[in-house]
């Protein structure tokens, strides 16, 4: 199984706090740690975990932060052909508190993940393509456009996006409040929609139809930072490997909930007996 993720690679700077500050508020007692992320990136590494052949394309600045960013996916065999290096502008940087129950605040420098263009994409994506919303809409777009399999889009950080997109994409994934800044246009295109509600679970939908739904086992979460993209890795490895729509569902919250459970996005990513262990348990 081969996948493509076009996508953002960050550093990310994770502060895990008594609690999380409000508007204005400074809050002390924290640690600080620093771990590879990026939604992109955290995908990609997801994926292969999981079993996946994958490719990243992507982009980072020419300092020490890149090596940093890039170092887990080098080691797991991701292939990063397709990541360039900016020889001006820096590393994303990703800088999130994170609270004892695992809830957390993100704020992102998108750095070198801004300045990934059309013109640093093949002109035909073989496989599976996995996209998110941290590059530039138009290169997302590029991407979509150019792929000739399977597209999987997470539609994260919400942001608008062509028709054309939507009705392309074989498999939409979106959190709750993504899927209300959509609306009734993500089901107009006649794919596969996955809305996920945390520990409530998560619905996959078709032309609006509720077609399977699931909940995640019982954890206790460390860290949600990265949950989110453990989870699109795994529905989309699901599917592709022709798991029917409730089993798929029920793998890619288990996936999720496990990475809640290990502090850092791509150091949660599970492995795959890990996910099915979680399944069999829930």
């Amino acid at each position: 199984m081969r996948i493509t993720v076009v996508g953002s690679i960050n550093l990310d700077l994770v502060a895990a706090a008594p609690r999380l500050p409000a508007p204005g508020e400074t809050v002390t007692g924290a640690s600080l740690a620093r771990y590879p992320g990026g939604k992109g990136a955290n995908q990609a590494y997801a994926a292969e975990k999981l079993g996946a052949e994958v490719s990243l394309i992507g982009r980072v600045g020419n300092d020490a932060m890149a090596g940093e960013a890039l170092a887990l996916m080098s080691d797991l065999g991701v292939d990063l052909a397709g990541v360039e290096v900016d020889l001006a502008a820096p590393t994303g940087v990703a800088l999130i508190a994170v609270d004892p129950g695992g809830e957390n605040q993100i704020v992102v420098a998108a750095g070198a993940n801004h300045l990934v263009t059309p013109e640093q994409l093949p002109q035909r994506i073989e496989g599976a393509l996995i996209v998110q919303l941290e590059l530039p809409v138009e290169t997302v777009e590029a991407a979509v456009g150019r792929a000739t399999g399977f597209v999987c889009a997470n539609l994260a950080p919400a942001a608008p996006v062509s028709e054309l997109l939507l009705r392309r994409a074989d498999l939409i994934v979106v959190n709750e409040i993504e899927a209300a800044f959509y609306g009734d246009s993500l089901h107009r295109g006649g794919g596969r929609v996955v809305v996920t509600k945390g520990a409530k679970g998560a619905a996959m939908y078709q032309r609006g139809v509720e077609m399977a739904w699931a909940t995640p086992p019982m954890v206790e979460a460390v860290d949600a930072t990265g949950a989110g993209d453990a989870f699109v890795a795994a529905i989309t490895v699901a599917l592709l490997e022709g798991m029917e729509p409730d089993e798929a569902l029920r793998f890619a919250c288990a996936a999720g909930a496990v990475a809640a459970t290990r502090p850092g996005a791509q150091p949660s990513a599970p492995e795959r007996a890990e996910v099915l262990a979680a399944v069999a348990r829930g």
